[in-house]
């Protein structure tokens, strides 16, 4: 071997490690702002009796903060551009708050900007009424906005397209992982301790969090990022907040369909006028190019939306099948979801030899069509089954919906060039949060149907059957469309051998 080749495999192998830490190092944050929106539900009693309110009530504090990352995440991307990445990145996560700033020029701006989401988090474990509680939430959705674009947008910039796949799946894991463990983690917390710490915890991972990206994530930003679009910001930060808005009011809305239909039209409306203007103008905020690239306007448009869709209802249903048609405890019914959850996380030790082995449209089309049976599957479990069968059949939806969810974030990115990176993290973001509404919609719509066709106020276990039945089709639907990809998509990224050249 020659002394060019000792050094450029010594290139290649500390590249490997880079982007490996700086995946490693997004995905902590990733976890804190996936953890913080799941590990709140379960402490909504005990938050409303602190502050005086119905239960009821506090539905405002989840919403408002789905909506104000809903207005923030269009804007993201272009914020990555004009002030670097890593800046917008900091921005949007690192700990601490506003009154610990420093007042010299740019640390002033640095730390200000690190208070958005752990500084949100400190003031909202110490509100003392609904108002407050609100108006922190806000500020912390603002900051999420930016976090989960942004970051990616890094992970892309730092990984080689060999390295896609591992790149990714390390980010990936927190979207897996955090939704099982949040609600059973704020039921321990909320028992043991107090509903506080369930924001406090944010801060000592937002400070772990500010030291490793301050180590380990360079500075990159876009030479000539263009002025602000702020025509195309406004149309589609309102079209996506009001489709968002319509989505969550038809899960936990009973006044009526009109106002959720209104919504969803304003959103329909508004949405189109963004479209109409992202392609008519020179320098959009979002460069919709990238939807003519079919793995990336595959995997996050049309099969790609719909296996999401499936795949997040189920967070949803297991838990409400476990206590509402089982008859458990928050505590036992935790026990089956951390099954779920060792499911997702045992996957991913095999994931890219997967993916080498078999290429992106068999695992997605295979996989997909197991991950939507085993859905299917739940909703014929009955207090009778034996654990043994149920914690089996929740571990194979665990290994088949971390396998699904990699290869589906991993093929977005494979064809995508350099220039089309902000646009496409953005709009991933984006249609990425509409199908993880529209998955526990389309589920709570099932189960609302059926207990209104008997009569009754809460669901029961044929509800439940219909429920799980209807997303399992959904997810098949979707792994069949996947078997239209060509057989060779992705193997850049995916290393499949079949398609390698020697």
């Amino acid at each position: 071997m020659t002394t060019a080749e000792t050094s450029e495999n010594g290139q290649e192998a500390a590249s490997g490690r880079q982007a490996k830490i700086v995946a490693l190092v997004v995905a902590v944050s990733f976890f804190m702002q996936i953890l913080d929106g799941t590990i709140v539900t379960t402490s909504l009693p005990q938050m409303a009796a602190s502050f005086g309110v119905q239960p009821v009530s506090m539905s405002i504090g989840i919403t408002v903060y789905m909506l104000t990352m809903a207005a923030f995440i269009p804007l993201s991307g272009w914020l990555g551009d004009r002030f670097g990445a890593r800046r917008i990145f900091l921005m949007s996560f690192i700990p601490l708050s506003g009154w610990l700033g420093d007042r010299f020029g740019a640390r002033r701006i640095f730390l200000m900007s690190i208070a958005v989401f752990t500084g949100a988090s400190l003031f909202c474990g110490l509100s003392g009424s609904l108002a407050e509680f609100v108006l922190w939430r806000a500020v912390q959705g603002a900051g999420s906005a930016l976090m989960t674009p942004v970051g990616r947008i890094i992970v892309l910039k730092n990984a080689r397209k060999s390295e896609l796949v591992q790149a990714i799946a390390l980010i990936t894991w927190p979207a897996l992982t955090a939704p099982v463990i949040g609600p059973v983690l704020g039921g321990f917390i909320t028992t043991y301790a107090s509903w506080h710490w369930n924001f406090l915890i944010n801060i000592p991972i937002g400070i772990l969090g500010i030291a490793l990206v301050l180590r380990f994530v360079p500075e990159q930003r876009e030479t000539n990022p263009g002025r602000l679009d702020l025509m195309g910001f406004v149309l589609s930060a309102a079209g996506l907040t009001f489709l968002l808005a319509a989505l969550e009011l038809s899960v936990k809305w009973d006044g009526g369909l009109l106002p959720v239909i209104s919504m969803l039209a304003a959103g329909i409306v508004l949405s189109v006028m963004a479209t109409r203007h992202f392609l008519a103008v020179d320098n959009p905020l979002l460069d919709l190019s990238a939807f003519r690239i079919q793995t990336f306007s595959m995997s996050t448009l049309s099969a790609g939306t719909a296996c999401r869709m499936a795949i997040n209802a189920t967070p949803f249903l297991l838990p409400l099948l476990f206590q509402l048609g089982f008859g458990l405890s928050s505590i036992a019914a935790g026990t089956y979801l951390l099954v779920y959850f060792l499911g997702n996380f045992s996957m991913k030790a095999v994931t890219t030899p997967l993916l080498r082995f078999f290429g992106f449209r068999t695992v997605l089309g295979v996989n997909g069509l197991i991950a939507a049976l085993s859905i299917a599957a739940c909703g014929f479990l009955s207090p009778e089954t034996p654990p043994f069968f149920i914690h089996m059949l929740l571990f194979l939806a665990g290994l088949s919906r971390s396998m699904e969810f990699t290869a589906l974030n991993t093929l977005a990115f494979a064809d995508i060039g350099p220039a089309q990176r902000s646009s496409a993290s953005t709009l991933s973001s984006m249609l990425q949060q509409v199908s993880m509404l529209l998955g526990v919609a389309v589920a709570a719509a099932v189960l609302n149907i059926g207990s209104a066709l008997r009569g009754a106020d809460n669901p029961v276990l044929a509800d439940f059957r219909w429920a799980f039945v209807a997303v399992g089709a959904i997810g098949v639907v979707s792994s069949l469309r996947f078997l239209q990809l060509p057989a060779e998509a992705g193997a850049e990224v995916s290393g499949h051998r079949k398609f390698q050249k020697n």
